[in-house]
């Protein structure tokens, strides 16, 4: 059985149903995207050396056997699935706590300015 690969989906998909569940809509913004973009670039380099050395080992059985150069695709999609869910916990703490979240700011007019006189 595909332990790791199950594992990945499931988290993955918990953590986009998360993400409308809660009303954050993190995964519907262009910024979003990016910073994944940056995260699976990190990804790669960390995965990669600690797969390529071979530091990290996995177990063949646990795992489709897909690999992005050394690294199993099942890395990319668990990061995705636990970074995702962290950001949406954040985001959604941050709305219920009435605070501005970096993602509310930008989305927020900009308050009059005062005029003297």
């Amino acid at each position: 059985m595909k332990e790791y690969t199950i594992t990945a989906i499931i988290g993955a998909v918990i953590a986009l149903a998360a993400d409308r569940a809660l009303g954050t809509r993190l995964t519907s913004g262009r910024t979003f995207w990016i910073f994944w973009i940056v995260m699976a670039g990190f990804t790669t380099l960390v995965n990669g050396y600690l797969t390529w050395r071979p530091i990290v080992r996995y177990g063949n059985e646990f795992f489709l056997g897909v690999r992005i150069f050394t690294i199993p695709v099942e890395d990319y999609v668990f990061g995705f699935a636990l970074i995702t869910m962290n950001l949406v916990i954040w985001e959604f703490l941050s709305i219920r706590r009435n605070t501005r979240p970096v993602s509310a700011r930008r989305r927020l007019p900009h308050p009059p300015e005062h005029q003297n006189g």
